[in-house]
């Protein structure tokens, strides 16, 4: 069921219309002009215009345009007595979801209303969950790379240029890319995001662009593609390093036209879409090595926003750390906790290879673990648990300091690291490589190398 308003000059078309679709369970009101569906739109919520193209007073092509500035929601099925595909594509570009030539067939009709009414959920769904995500913390730290970040995000933000982040895993590329969209204008639209790394090759163009039904084996009903869900808003893809050649080179069509192909379609539908994308690769080495587009690489990287690893910027650990410390503690609604100034100085210690993903990971453990005063012992005993007290003064204040050689400490921190998360995912590969962003590949190497085997420990 869905909320129709039907716009024509004509009174019998109109009745006929009304008369149908509210056999088929629609809530359908009726205008007979531009201006009198202009003053309803304003005055009532719906889901679907079926919109004559020539009217008096105000016409079809007038009210979508009105319509796509002021209620971008609404989709738009233009109707016309005329049709030329000059007028299809005119209407499409100006954001119509379709557009039919009448008389009209009304089988097909139903058809259309059924798909734009399928569109429009998703897309208020989605609006409603990027509300939900873009209620995001700010970039935190204090160092000057942060610092710069920030007013790169401030200074691009109300452009609509295209951004490249690039940033070791767990680094914060969302967060960044979250912060672009919520400062722009486009903020009330939808942010939509695609990790292009964790879309398997022969899926990645049907999860982009969408496909049609039938358009291959196990495609059963219309899909309609991120980019289409992200009309208007901003684009996210992540990873975009490890997006299938085939795939890169129709998003650098959509950059170039500024429109889309459904899998197995046979019209192109237009969308205005920001693109953000970021990877933890070295693309230049990629294209080099014939992996990445260099034409693709170029159209990204209008701005590049390079985000330093965790270790390279230490003086951020104790911002962060803390910040983490009272997201967790009010998300759990536990008692107040706070790290005594020698546990935030025992954290900077580390190297973080997980980068602030791994660094939220272990202040939860010690929220979880810590007495009211969260010290370096609970920093030893519960970030890197394998390693004793300090056996001198000398290093009683670096509790982290005390184990020896360092790749014999790199390893172990390692393996607490992966067996923390392993018991906390009941050794579930898929869902530990993901909170940690690892491929499953990966994580399978590491455990190997580490010697962590499942029947060890199920």
């Amino acid at each position: 069921m869905a909320r129709l308003l039907i716009v024509d000059d004509d009174p019998e078309i109109r009745t006929t219309l009304a008369e149908v679709l509210s056999y088929d369970d629609h809530i359908v009101e009726v205008a007979r002009d531009g201006l009198e569906a202009q003053r309803l739109l304003e005055q009532c919520e719906f889901d679907i215009v079926l919109c004559d193209v020539r009217m008096p007073k105000k016409d079809g092509m007038e009210l979508l345009s009105w319509a796509k500035q002021n209620k971008p929601e609404v989709e738009f099925i233009m109707l016309s007595g005329h049709a030329t595909i000059e007028a299809a594509v005119a209407a499409t570009k100006k954001g119509a979801f379709d557009f039919m030539e009448k008389p009209l067939d009304l089988d097909k009709l139903e058809i259309l209303i059924r798909n734009a009414a399928e569109r429009r959920k998703l897309v208020s769904e989605n609006r409603v969950l990027a509300q939900k995500a873009l209620r995001v913390r700010p970039i935190l730290g204090v160092s000057r790379a942060i610092q710069e970040i920030r007013e790169k995000i401030e200074l691009i933000a109300p452009l609509d240029t295209r951004v490249l982040i690039v940033g070791p895993s767990g680094s914060g590329k969302e967060l960044v890319a979250r912060s672009i969209h919520l400062k722009s204008p486009r903020a009330k639209a939808p942010f939509v995001d695609v990790n292009c790394a964790a879309i398997p090759p022969e899926l990645i163009e049907s999860e982009l662009f969408g496909h049609e039904k039938g358009a291959f084996t196990h495609a059963i009903k219309q899909h309609i593609g991120r980019f289409e869900e992200a009309h208007g808003g901003t684009l996210f893809l992540d990873e975009i390093g490890d997006m299938a050649q085939a795939a890169q080179a129709k998003v650098l069509r959509v950059i170039e036209e500024g429109k889309i192909r459904r899998v197995g379609g046979e019209k192109d539908i237009a969308v205005n879409v920001r693109l953000i994308a970021a990877t933890n690769k070295n693309l230049p080495q990629e294209i080099v090595a014939g992996r990445f587009r260099e034409d693709l690489y170029h159209r990204l990287s209008v701005v590049v926003i390079q985000i330093p690893p965790l270790r390279e910027r230490r003086e951020d650990i104790p911002v962060l750390a803390q910040a983490f410390l009272q997201e967790i503690l009010a998300e759990y609604k536990m008692p107040p906790k706070e790290f005594t100034p020698e546990a935030l100085k025992a954290l900077t210690l580390y190297d973080w290879p997980g980068n602030a993903r791994e660094l939220r990971n272990a202040v939860e453990r010690l929220a979880i673990f810590g007495e009211k005063e969260i010290t370096p012992q609970h920093v030893q005993k519960y970030v890197l648990g394998a390693y004793a007290s300090a056996p001198n003064k000398e290093t009683a204040d670096f509790p982290l300091m005390n184990v020896v050689p360092m790749e014999s400490f790199l390893e172990e921190a390692e393996r607490a690291y992966l067996l923390y998360h392993l018991r906390k995912n009941n050794f579930n590969i898929s869902r530990t490589a993901e909170a940690l962003g690892l491929q499953r590949t990966a994580l399978h190497t590491r455990m190997r190398r580490l010697g962590i085997q499942r029947n060890d420990y199920v």
